[in-house]
């Protein structure tokens, strides 16, 4: 993937900044407010951003990492990687890594945290990025783990970039509020109100200039930025345009998230080929980019620019309202229930200025005849909707969502939208699944085509989504703070990679 490049805001505003509390203290502690509370520290959910802020990398660490600026999957806990045949992985581990807990890595840990992802014992959010993959983990030796999947999985070294290491003392049976893994940090603290974590010292790595991080939650994007303007706190990963206002502390950077609405296909009037074409076509897409800035980029597809089997020929659905009208006529001329009411699932502090386009939205899809009503949910009760098993009174519904692949490969998305066994997976397509199933099999440049193949028809042909827009994240960061964010701040913040300026 091309380097992300950092740009500052362009609108100049004079801030005078009163020195911080903490950094007349404690130098080394930081204070990071986040737009929302985390429904849990559970490390199989990692990739839901609220829990990968501040876990990922920080308390539990990865089999392996992806660099950013090429996609490909580079050592953490895993060292080096072999496949012996096409369904076959031998995964070779670092040698004297200690658990927080003061066990050792070794191979039968990351069977166990494997294992305990793949089980089904607990809902695990992060197995939806390896689809419906069956794995066999074996430990080979003390720091060799063999891995077996059903069928050919080319990119398992990126797969496991996914694949929180846990302490083997974590329970396998259900999730967890206080996790135990290998990262420079171990939690100190999880209230309602904060979370803390404090450096372990028997990390194997670089030790972080940080020693203590204090996370925060406020809703609104304004408090946030003014927390850290005031120096109640140093960071915060996500403001709202309007709030971007700084250059010396607020930074735009293209981040890897693409916002969409996710169509319940499975259910009248949603079942109808017409309407999903005309959510799609009633929405003044120029009009909405207004809320998340001039930078922001349509999306005609649920991957960023970058990321293989991305199709840049791919066009975005137009703003054609008098065509969506039209084509719920037609279906209310065949008897299509265009009148039944459709909830519109948004959840509260997804992204800066959601919930006004959730209500915009709204408006529009009214404006073209479909009996639309909001509903605004926090992230706990949001993630019932998203995952299956899906709630069985959930009636017909769209759902707000945020899809973040920085990955480097469509597999990551493809599988969990459009195969019938995928985690957010409303349809049931056989044929479709097949082709899903040969992309995820092949290699180079028929890998490639594949994916953009189905891209085409998840378009043009099933319609399951409103693809939004490729978003411009907005972060503020004191001045007491040596850091920058990139195309992985949405999933992840090590705080590692954060110094404290002289």
């Amino acid at each position: 993937m091309n380097k992300t490049s950092i740009l500052t805001i362009a609108s100049v505003v004079t801030m005078a900044a009163t020195p911080s509390a903490m950094a007349q203290g404690a130098a080394q502690e930081i204070r990071i407010v986040l737009p929302e509370q985390p429904a849990n520290l559970e490390p199989c959910g990692t990739i839901i951003t609220n829990v990968g802020q501040i876990l990922s990398q920080n308390v539990v660490e990865p089999l392996t990492v992806i660099d950013p600026n090429t996609g490909q999957p580079l050592p953490k806990l895993a060292t080096e990687w072999t496949q012996t045949d096409p369904t076959t992985w031998r995964i070779k581990l670092r040698e004297g890594v200690k658990f927080q807990d003061g066990s050792g890595l070794n191979a039968d840990a990351v069977a166990f945290s494997i294992n305990r992802m793949v089980g089904g014992k607990i809902t695990c959010s992060n197995i939806a990025k390896f689809g419906d993959a069956k794995l066999t983990v074996t430990a080979l030796d003390d720091l060799t783990v063999e891995i077996k999947s059903d069928r050919p999985e080319p990119i398992m070294p990126t797969l496991l970039s996914v694949v929180m290491v846990v302490s083997p003392k974590t329970p396998a049976d259900k999730a967890v509020n206080d996790p135990v893994g290998t990262g420079p940090f171990k939690l100190s603290t999880f209230s309602p109100q904060t979370v803390v974590l404090d450096a372990f010292d028997g990390y194997w790595g670089k030790k972080p200039e940080i020693t203590k991080a204090t996370y925060v939650w406020r809703p609104e994007s304004s408090i946030r930025a003014a927390m850290v303007e005031t120096g109640e706190a140093d960071l915060t990963p996500s403001i709202a345009i309007q709030d971007a206002s700084n250059p010396e502390t607020d930074f735009a950077y293209l981040n890897s998230e693409t916002t969409a609405i996710r169509i319940d296909t499975a259910l009248p009037p949603l079942d109808d080929l017409r309407v999903r074409k005309a959510l799609n076509l009633a929405i003044d897409w120029e009009g909405l980019a207004q809320l998340f800035g001039d930078d922001v980029k349509r999306a005609s597809q649920m991957v960023v620019s970058g990321i293989n089997g991305h199709d840049d020929a791919l066009e975005p659905w137009p703003f054609d309202p008098e065509e969506a009208k039209k084509l719920i006529e037609e279906a209310a001329a065949e008897g299509v229930p265009v009148d039944t009411e459709i909830k519109l699932i948004g959840r509260n502090g997804i992204y800066p200025n959601g919930a006004e386009a959730m209500e915009a939205m709204m408006t529009m899809w009214q404006a073209v005849g479909l009996n639309v009503k909001l509903t605004m949910l926090d992230v706990a009760d949001w993630l019932r909707y998203l995952q299956k098993p899906f709630p069985a009174e959930r009636g017909a519904n769209l759902l707000q969502m945020m899809h973040d692949n920085n990955k480097g490969d469509a597999a990551f998305t493809i599988p969990i939208f459009y195969r019938s066994s995928g985690s957010y997976s409303t349809l049931a397509d056989p044929a479709l699944d097949k082709e899903i199933d040969t992309a995820l099999a092949a290699t180079g440049e028929a890998r490639t085509k594949s994916f953009k193949t189905i891209f085409d028809k998840a378009r043009k042909d099933v319609v399951a989504d409103i693809p939004m827009f490729h978003m411009i994240g907005y972060t503020r960061v004191g001045t007491r703070l040596e850091w920058k964010p990139d195309i992985t701040t949405n999933s992840e913040i090590p705080l590692a990679n954060i110094a404290i300026k002289d």
